[in-house]
């Protein structure tokens, strides 16, 4: 196996390499700007440190959110793409499960990543890798109640301090720990879905109030 992993749901642009035992590269940019930048170099850079190629992949996992819908985009078309070319599976993991499976917690917390419009996607977990609660897009504010006496990871939770007291690292998703999280679902024979954004709210770009088509005569 050589799975190559990519999310690009949140500010931070990552990729890494798994080879079914360990992860073998990986790389991690945060800049909510130039995902479309830096995610195919991010790709080369560690199929190089790996000393390996593209096509030596034998799937794809990525990242599908939730999050805002032009970097989400990035990252699901550019999964598509190689699992098209390669012919090798593409599957999806929600992005807070990698970030849940990151801190590596044992009691109940919370992931929130950082929406943006003064909103968190969000979602609840019993420990790392079980997940209680569909995500879902909020004001801190509003789920205070939801949330009470819990830890919360997550750059959402490290921003709403008010809301997520006990917040703490990991702040932003790495594609090592969605790669190790998937290795391990397909070893236990869980079948992996196919990649749907979850994108829970309308995209922020859009069309002006009394837009004119214009169109020649």
């Amino acid at each position: 196996m050589l799975l190559l992993a990519l999310d690009t749901a949140t500010p931070a642009v990552t990729v890494a390499l798994h080879d079914g035992t360990s992860v073998v590269a990986s790389s991690c940019q945060v800049d909510a700007r130039r995902h479309g930048e830096l995610l195919l170099p991010a790709v080369d850079r560690i199929l190089a440190e790996a000393g390996t190629r593209l096509d030596a992949v034998t799937a794809i996992v990525v990242g599908v959110g939730p999050g805002p819908y032009t970097g989400l985009r990035v990252g699901l078309m550019t999964a598509d793409t190689f699992g098209l070319a390669l012919g090798v599976p593409v599957h999806g993991l929600c992005t807070l499960d990698g970030l849940a499976y990151a801190s590596d917690l044992k009691t109940p917390f919370v992931v929130a990543t950082d929406a943006r419009r003064k909103e968190v996607y969000w979602a609840r977990y019993d420990d790392s890798r079980t997940r209680v609660t569909d995500p879902a897009v909020d004001r801190p504010a509003d789920i205070t109640d939801k949330v009470a006496g819990l830890p919360a990871v997550g750059a959402g939770a490290l921003l709403y301090p008010d809301t997520f007291p006990q917040a703490r690292e990991p702040e932003h998703v790495s594609a090592a720990a969605l790669a190790s999280l998937a290795v391990e679902k397909l070893a236990a024979g869980e079948e992996l879905p196919a990649p749907r954004p979850l994108y829970l709210r309308r995209p922020d770009a859009q069309v002006p109030k009394n837009y004119k088509v214009v169109t020649p005569k």
